[in-house]
C-alpha cells in the first residue's frame, strides 16, 4: 500500500530512534527469528507507520507506552485501526510495560494472532 513521501521519510527516522521495548520487541522478530514469520519495523501504510507488521497475516503490531493511555491518544488509536481494518490490516496492541516484564509472553501471544489474525476493525490487545 503506498504512502506518501513524507511518511516514508518519516518511518526511516524512526527506524533509528526505536524505544526500549522496540528494540528488545525488534531483536525477538527480525530475520524470522518467530517461527519463521517475517516482520518488518517501522513501516510505512497510507499516513500511518506500524511499530511493527507481517504481511502474511496483514496484521500491525503496536507497542503502546503510557501515553497510549490518554483519552485524547485512544481516539486517535481507533481512528487508525478502523482505517487499517478498511483496509484489510488487523492491529494487535502490545503494552510496552509488557515487551519489558514478559517478552516470552508477548512472542507467544504474538505467533497465535499471526496465526488467528483478529477480526478486522478489532483490536487485540497483549494479556501478557
Amino acid at each position: 500500500m503506498d504512502a506518501p513521501q513524507i511518511t516514508i521519510q518519516r518511518a526511516r527516522e524512526l527506524r533509528r530512534t526505536l524505544t526500549l521495548p522496540e528494540v528488545i520487541l525488534w531483536q525477538a522478530l527480525r530475520g524470522r527469528r518467530l517461527d519463521g514469520i517475517r516482520f518488518r519495523r517501522q513501516h510505512p501504510v497510507g499516513p500511518y507507520i506500524l511499530d511493527f507488521y507481517c504481511e502474511e497475516a496483514k496484521l500491525a503490531v503496536e507497542v503502546d507506552g503510557s501515553g497510549h493511555e490518554h483519552p485524547d491518544q485512544g481516539r486517535h488509536d481507533d481512528r487508525r485501526t478502523e482505517w487499517l481494518g478498511l483496509r484489510g490490516i488487523g492491529v494487535l496492541r502490545i503494552a510496552a510495560r509488557d515487551v519489558l516484564a514478559d517478552l516470552e509472553g508477548v512472542l507467544a501471544r504474538l505467533k497465535g494472532q499471526v496465526r488467528n489474525p483478529p477480526p478486522l476493525g478489532e483490536v487485540a490487545r497483549s494479556e501478557a
